[in-house]
């Protein structure tokens, strides 16, 4: 299964200057709670704005750059090969970002676990748009903003449309 996962705000922005613009502690539990023990995969910008890998995960780096390296991480040119590497490790895998990977990742994906941030924002990276003909919408959870969550959220999961 190949799982998408994004927080995005009401206008699609995902990030600013290669960082997060907003802080939800329960987002980044949900998150952690997902992919933990399972391969993530990122382009070479989101694991840099990261600093790290991410602990109990296998993490792939896609990036052209053949002289990059980090330690801990897998390395691989192509989004496709990626997959390929994350499927040997276990079936459900995830990816994570930035806005190019998303790109190519939604013709490949079965599964959108998006987290709507309920306000616009500034950005310089995006997430595109889910096209409802492809993309059912199965579960919602909606929180409102309180005193560790500055902004209303949702946790909403998108299956890809059967054919």
């Amino acid at each position: 299964m190949i799982n998408v996962i994004v927080a995005k705000a009401s206008n699609n922005v995902i990030g600013a200057k290669n960082d997060l613009i907003w802080h939800l502690p329960n987002d980044l539990k949900h998150f952690k709670n997902l992919t933990s023990g399972h391969p993530i995969i990122m382009g070479r910008k989101t694991f840099e704005s990261l600093g790290r890998p991410l602990p109990n995960r296998t993490n792939i780096v896609v990036t052209r750059d053949k002289d990059w390296q980090a330690e801990n991480i897998e390395k691989e040119f192509s989004l496709e090969k990626a997959i390929e590497s994350a499927k040997k490790i276990n079936e459900d895998i995830y990816i994570i970002g930035g806005g190019n990977i998303y790109k190519q990742a939604m013709e490949f994906a079965d599964v959108l676990y998006i987290t709507e941030v309920h306000h616009e924002f500034e950005g310089d990276t995006y997430f595109p748009e889910i096209d409802e003909e492809i993309w059912e919408e199965v579960a919602r959870e909606n929180f409102m903003k309180d005193e560790k969550h500055p902004y209303a959220y949702s946790y909403v999961t998108y299956k890809r449309i059967e054919d």
